[in-house]
């Protein structure tokens, strides 16, 4: 079943904090939803972004284009493993996301932050 989606109109947490339900009004006008198991929802948050990117490549012509979100604060925390740390990064309209960061990469992070940027920079880890 193909069902194409008008407009979002909730986002919704199962009590227990298993699954999220998504609810749309589809293209002729009716409600819908669509519930999905916490692996699910994890799963196609990490999908999202590329299939932002490519979109946007796809529709412009261009594949150098990603998606990017303006960043409003971070944090840096200490993970319950002591080896890790936990980078926050967070929008002004409420978008967070979390990374694991190990020790190491921490320190290269930083150094790469602090470095004078070139014209084109590209440090991938």
């Amino acid at each position: 079943m193909k069902i194409e989606s008008r407009s979002l109109t909730s986002c919704e947490i199962a009590d227990d904090g298993g699954a999220v339900s998504l609810g749309f009004i589809d293209a002729d006008g009716r409600s819908a939803s669509l519930k999905l198991s916490l692996n699910q929802v994890g799963a196609l948050a990490m999908t999202l972004p590329g299939l932002i990117d490519k979109a946007l490549q796809v529709r412009y012509g261009d594949a150098s284009l990603r998606y990017a979100y303006p960043l409003a604060s971070w944090a840096v925390e200490q993970s319950s493993d002591p080896t890790q740390g936990m980078l926050t990064f967070r929008t002004v309209d409420g978008f967070s996301v979390c990374f694991s960061i190990p020790r190491e990469q921490q320190s290269e992070l930083g150094e790469a932050l602090a470095a004078q940027p070139a014209q084109v920079m590209i440090r991938a880890n």
